[in-house]
């Protein structure tokens, strides 16, 4: 039995309470991207709801609680996309939502969560700032606090996509995670080792912002003065204790990967699968190109986790650099 925060009954439990507009995302084999990867590659799409990532499994079931509860306020510190969702999942549950997030974050996601209905505050300083601000609302204000991954709500939320692909793809060889805070990489992992425990479950971060995977390394928290990577989604500072213990017990690898495998992913994700995604959604492939041979002639399941990104920057990064390895093919 896995000695972590998270419950299979409770996942199970939780895709009840989630908006099925979140649920049974797209799985699908991309040949064309397999063939310029060398293995056999099938991608779970994680964009495709109205808020183009993964985080409102979670939200909803946050939102859902706190409205049983008779709560009617929330605030939560976002780096773009959890705010949308909790803003998306608050107006359903009529709560009042107050996100908290950087200036650096993309602008495409700070008008997304305006436009959803939530009270937007934006701070100097990186996502660790944020999340001390909104703290601090939370004690002034009374209210609570969703802290991302550190919340088993939010993990367990994300745990339902693990319940989809082990009854989906129970022949997959790995599963290619972004891990950020660890609510997504704990949650899926927690599943396929409970479920389907031949899966390798590898959890991929940018090599400028490192902090969860040397934690996970080195069995401690590990804590970075700052981030350096386009992959904004996934750039946090300081793991979370508890998160670390649960990443410990499902992650069989957590790699590090280039900014320029990032982009070369985007590019390939946009080429072969015809896909616009954020950074943090291409680190799969990114870890695909940087280690083939570890991945040659196995069945790689990626997942495209979000698609919120300003458009000028994904035009400039994917015009830039080299052709990715399919691309001749693809021009043929």
């Amino acid at each position: 039995m896995l000695k972590t925060r998270l419950d299979l009954d409770r996942i199970r439990a939780a895709r009840r309470v989630i908006d099925p507009v979140f649920l049974d995302t797209p799985l699908f084999r991309c040949e064309a991207l397999g063939r310029a990867l060398g293995c056999a590659v099938s991608i779970k799409l994680e964009t495709a709801n109205p808020v183009r990532s993964f985080k409102a499994r979670g939200t909803e079931v946050v939102a859902s609680r706190l409205s049983d509860q008779g709560r009617t306020a929330v605030v939560c510190a976002s780096a773009g996309n959890l705010g949308w969702a909790l803003g998306w999942s608050g107006r359903r549950h009529d709560l009042d939502v107050t996100v908290v997030a950087s200036h650096r974050a993309p602008a495409a996601k700070l008008d997304r969560i305006r436009a959803s209905g939530a009270v937007l505050e934006v701070v100097d300083g990186d996502f660790d700032s944020a999340r001390e601000r909104a703290a601090g609302i939370a004690r002034r204000r009374g209210i609570r606090l969703v802290e991302d991954s550190l919340d088993v709500e939010t993990c367990e939320g994300a745990a339902t996509i693990g319940l989809e692909l082990a009854q989906q793809a129970p022949s997959i060889d790995a599963v290619l995670i972004a891990l950020g805070g660890g609510a997504m990489a704990t949650g899926v992992g927690y599943v396929l080792k409970a479920l389907a425990p031949g899966a390798e479950v590898i959890c991929v971060q940018p090599r400028g912002a490192p902090a969860m995977t040397r934690s996970w390394r080195e069995r401690r928290v590990i804590t970075t003065d700052s981030t350096d990577t386009i992959a904004d989604g996934v750039a946090g500072r300081r793991p979370i204790p508890a998160v670390l213990d649960d990443l410990l017990a499902v992650a069989d690898d957590a790699v590090l990967v280039q900014e320029a495998s990032i982009v070369a992913g985007m590019r390939m994700l946009l080429r072969h699968a015809g896909l616009v995604v954020e950074p943090s959604a291409a680190l799969g492939v990114a870890a695909v190109l940087e280690d083939p041979d570890r991945f040659a002639g196995r069945h790689v399941v990626t997942i495209v986790c979000g698609s919120n990104v300003d458009l000028d920057d994904f035009h400039r990064w994917v015009r830039a650099g080299p052709q990715d390895p399919g691309a001749a093919e693809t021009n043929r």
